[in-house]
């Protein structure tokens, strides 16, 4: 048995693989100076520390010194240490660099894109740019077939759309009722010596609830929610019994040509006893693609290992994309594993026949997740019109995991 063993806090490892910054002395006005590293970079999320002369201010934005144009940036106080946030849209060639100055206040110009965040009491909605995106559903979705009520569910995503308006998830797909969207939930749970089964319904054994919604972020350049999803054993001799507590916290960013979110999971035992995850091919963060994918079985996969549904299964890449036709184009939805995640690179399960796949870590042996020590999972989502390739998707590999580094220093007046 192997025990999880994470030290970092979710809240300050997220900020690591966005952007590097190196804080220069106080002044009044502050230059930022960014360095595209060894790659390209285009459409680039980039943070840094905000500069303590900002702390306190609701807004702020930046100037080109090369262009003196305005840039949207924003402010993310989710961290332990407040972020600056922005996004590099235009080209920028390997090894060169670009310098702002940072302002307060909005910036001058409004209709560049923004992410709205809304919530009723159904769903959490999110909009990119007045592009519907995805939507996160906090009340019990009913199964299509009222017998089978054992499938209702909460605490996933569905649907998520391609910029489009094309809808590229699916949920109660008669051949997986199951699987829903983009989920989190795992095959095989063992507490107290029970075991309980969260992913499959039918079995009527274990369940994935959402519980609570935390704060919505709306602005210029990401929106932001957080929520509280439980596992839940059925199978406790006093009746049910929560055996996690999982905190989703996803970003989804004003990107003008996809559409491109981060997803993170943190997943803590809800009483003083381990959780153990025993060994199975399935299960984990998940994903159902399109149902006209499943009846034609016209999708694909492409991982970052060149492979696809005919010998992707149980593979181990950093990236997986899939893909199909979408009315009379085509479109796919990426999904990319943090390399700090655990057992990273993790398997995955890519069925060759129905459009689902999932970063199936149990593949490899039964792990505990430990009370104190928080079980932590982040992917990045992109999702696009037209055919993908890999060197987009590897693009979007070296932006996640070797971001521009950003240098803050004292501007000369």
């Amino acid at each position: 048995m192997k025990n999880i063993n994470i030290l970092l806090l979710s809240g300050a490892v997220f900020a690591v693989l966005i952007g590097e910054c190196r804080i220069g002395s106080a002044a009044d006005d502050v230059l930022i100076e960014v360095s595209s590293g060894k790659y390209s970079r285009e459409n680039c999320v980039i943070s840094c520390s905000l500069p303590k002369e900002f702390q306190t201010e609701p807004e702020v934005h930046l100037v080109s010194i090369e262009s003196g144009q305005t840039i949207p940036a924003q402010i993310d106080r989710f961290h332990k240490e407040t972020q600056l946030v922005w996004i590099l849209e235009n080209t920028m060639p390997e090894e060169t660099t670009r310098k702002y100055k940072l302002r307060k206040g909005p910036g001058d110009d409004r209709s560049r894109p923004h992410v709205q965040m809304t919530s009723d009491d159904q769903q959490v909605i999110v909009v990119s740019n007045n592009k519907p995106v995805l939507k996160y559903n906090m009340a019990i979705v009913k199964s299509p077939i009222r017998g089978e009520s054992y499938y209702d569910k909460s605490g996933y995503i569905h649907p998520l759309y391609t910029p489009s308006g094309e809808v590229i998830t699916d949920d109660f797909n008669p051949d997986h009722p199951h699987q829903h969207g983009i989920m989190f939930a795992w095959r095989k749970v063992i507490f107290e010596g029970r075991e309980s089964n969260g992913w499959d319904q039918k079995s009527q054994s274990g369940e994935v609830v959402h519980r609570k919604l935390g704060a919505l972020t709306s602005g210029p350049v990401f929106g932001r929610f957080s929520a509280q999803i439980d596992h839940v054993d059925l199978t406790g001799p006093d009746g049910p019994v929560t055996v996690l507590h999982e905190i989703w916290n996803v970003r989804v960013y004003a990107i003008q040509n996809r559409f491109l979110f981060d997803l993170e999971s943190v997943q803590k035992c809800a009483a003083d006893k381990p959780v153990t995850i025993a060994k199975i091919h399935y299960g984990g963060m998940t994903l159902r693609g399109r149902a006209d994918w499943a009846k034609r079985r016209d999708y694909n996969y492409l991982t970052s290992d060149g492979n696809d549904k005919s010998n992707g299964n149980q593979t181990r890449p950093q990236w997986v994309e899939m893909y199909g036709p979408v009315g009379n184009h085509s479109a796919g939805v990426t999904m990319l594993c943090d390399p700090r995640n655990f057992c990273s690179p993790q398997p995955v399960r890519l069925h060759p026949t129905m459009p689902y796949l999932c970063f199936a870590v149990a593949a490899l042996d039964e792990f505990s997740i430990l009370p104190g020590t928080p079980y932590v999972s982040r992917y990045r989502v992109a999702v696009h019109d037209g055919k993908g390739s890999s060197t987009q998707n590897q693009q979007l590999w070296n932006d996640f995991t070797d971001p521009p580094v950003v240098s803050v220093v004292p501007s000369v007046r």
